[in-house]
């Protein structure tokens, strides 16, 4: 029987091991945003499971994150108790060690619990790097050549 079906044994593990591949172009800035909607860990005071998506934004100089690395890092947060502004650090504090982008910034959106919603913002930011002027394109209605 193959061990990618049901009742088989898995095939990847959890790992705190960020895999990288090359900038294709190192020379332009040009924004990554991920969403993980699944993140999960354990309050440290309770033990119950904690819920939240992580949203992972940078601009990268010479390396970009490895999608599966990254699912099988957040993936490897699930059986620890972890303080949400912590955790949100942490992953910050890994993936800019594995990559060192321009930019990075890591929003933690957590369900509620006890009433209380949680929102972590934790960003990083390459000394001397300043992003390009944002271009504003909303005045434009459409996009077609037909306006009217």
């Amino acid at each position: 029987m193959s061990e990618h079906l049901l009742g088989g044994k898995p095939t990847a593990q959890p790992s705190k091991q960020l895999e990288t591949f090359e900038n294709p172009n190192p020379n332009r800035d040009f924004h990554i945003h991920m969403e993980v909607p699944e993140f999960t860990c354990l309050c440290p005071k309770t033990g119950q499971p904690d819920f939240a998506t992580i949203y992972i934004d940078y601009i990268p100089d010479q390396l970009c994150v490895e999608l599966k690395s990254l699912k099988l890092y957040m993936w490897s947060f699930r059986d620890e108790g972890c303080f949400h502004e912590a955790v949100t650090n942490q992953i910050l504090d890994d993936l800019v060690k594995a990559i060192q982008p321009r930019f990075m910034r890591i929003t933690a959106k957590f369900y509620v619990r006890g009433g209380i919603f949680t929102n972590v913002v934790a960003d990083h930011r390459e000394i001397g790097w300043h992003p390009q002027p944002r271009v504003d394109l909303t005045q434009f209605d459409s996009q077609s050549n037909t306006r009217g």
